[in-house]
C-alpha cells in the first residue's frame, strides 16, 4: 500500500489535473495504483486496521471496487483528488506504522 501510494504521488509530481487528459498514461497509472492500494487494504487484518485509525479502510477498499467494477464511469477529478488529498496522509500513516514495527 505504501509503495503504491508513493508511486502515485511520484507520478503526479509537477503535474496538474489537466495532465490527466493530455497525458495518455497518467490516468491509467494512477487508477492502477489506487486499485493495488484498495486490494491490499482488503487483506489487512482488523487488528492492524485498528492500529492505523487514520486510514478510512472501508473507503480505500470501496474506491478499488468502484474503479474495477465501474471502470466505464471513472471520474478523473475524483482520482486526482484522491491522490493529491487522500494519499499523502495515508502514506505517512503507513510509514509511521511500519517504522514502529522496525523499532
Amino acid at each position: 500500500m505504501r509503495d503504491a501510494g508513493r508511486d502515485a504521488l511520484a507520478f503526479i509530481g509537477g503535474k496538474t489535473v489537466l495532465d490527466l487528459e493530455s497525458e495518455p498514461t497518467l490516468a491509467p497509472a494512477l487508477v492502477q495504483r489506487l486499485e493495488v492500494i484498495g486490494e491490499a487494504a482488503s487483506h489487512v487484518t482488523e487488528a492492524t486496521r485498528a492500529e492505523i485509525p487514520l486510514i478510512p479502510w472501508s473507503q480505500v477498499v470501496g474506491i478499488r471496487h468502484r474503479l474495477v467494477h465501474a471502470y466505464y464511469d471513472i471520474q478523473l477529478g475524483i482520482v486526482w483528488s484522491t491522490v493529491v488529498v487522500d494519499l499523502p496522509p495515508m502514506v505517512e500513516a503507513l510509514e509511521a506504522f511500519l517504522q514502529r514495527g522496525e523499532a
